[in-house]
């Protein structure tokens, strides 16, 4: 498998990636949010390239995980997910090798800190926490401690305050998304992430 990060053309195949990895039993032919979402953050201010990764086998792309600019108050930092692997390739390590690629990207690009939410299970075991741990307080209090936050090297204590995502983020929740976005249950329970 290759880590790489996204280059033009690549747009297609990672919409595919989102489509498969967050596909729901009862409407498997509904285009998932998440494909919608990717593409209005690739157009985004808020998109940074160098940290928008997938993953390759046999020439295909199998999976994508992206971080892209989000703030704690003012201070710039990063918001990662979605992070999806195609539904043939779960559960072999592709998801865990992106994380590590992504984080390894985010402290190489001078970032401080990754917020995400999702699983405390699965995240824990690349060191996030809870966000109120470091002072960071959730953009919906009802997620709890699955909002996690992680110290990159450039991580300064005086970063606290609300997390704000990506605008993107909040334009498809207002499309009558609420149910799988942000606010959602399926993250809290998936990690926002489909795939390990």
């Amino acid at each position: 498998m290759q880590i790489r990060q996204e280059s033009a053309g690549d747009e297609q195949s990672i919409g595919e990636v989102h489509a498969e990895a967050f596909s729901v039993t009862d409407n498997p032919k509904a285009v998932p949010p998440e494909v919608g979402l990717v593409e209005a953050l690739r157009a985004s201010p808020a998109w940074i390239p160098a940290l928008s990764l997938v993953a390759i086998e046999n020439e295909q792309i199998v999976g994508h995980v992206t971080c892209t600019r989000a703030h704690v108050d003012k201070v710039p930092v990063l918001g990662l997910g979605p992070i999806g692997i195609r539904a043939v390739r779960q559960n072999h390590g592709i998801g865990a090798t992106l994380m590590r690629a992504a984080i390894s990207a985010a402290d190489g690009h001078g970032e401080p800190l990754i917020g995400l939410l999702g699983s405390t299970t699965y995240y824990s075991r690349f060191g996030f926490v809870p966000s109120s741990q470091m002072g960071i307080s959730s953009p919906d209090p009802s997620w709890g401690d699955h909002f996690q936050t992680l110290r990159l090297v450039a991580y300064r204590k005086d970063i606290t305050g609300r997390f704000e995502y990506a605008k993107p983020f909040e334009l498809v929740v207002g499309h009558n998304q609420a149910d799988r976005l942000v606010p959602n249950r399926r993250m809290k329970l998936l990690g926002w992430f489909s795939g390990q």
